[in-house]
């Protein structure tokens, strides 16, 4: 089964920029286990999976702006 991963509620944060990828497709990953890390104006923060699984694709890059829901890739 595939699941879109999408960014969960990170509070105040809009449109913050990815500063590092920490996975990559072929990665298996937990629950809670660092896939981003983004950075506003305010503080970096990293965002965690909600599920765990296999990374099948990623469709973020450094540099790509992200909000609350945005697709992050695709998880098995």
């Amino acid at each position: 089964m595939t699941t879109i991963l999408k960014v969960p509620d990170i509070g105040d944060f809009s449109n913050v920029e990815i500063i590092e990828v920490l996975v990559k497709p072929g990665d298996v990953v937990a629950v809670e286990q660092s896939l981003i890390t983004v950075e506003s104006d305010k503080a970096s923060m990293e965002i965690p999976c909600t599920e765990a699984g296999r990374i099948v694709s990623l469709t973020v890059k450094l540099g790509d702006k992200v909000s609350k829901g945005s697709v992050l890739g695709k998880l098995e």
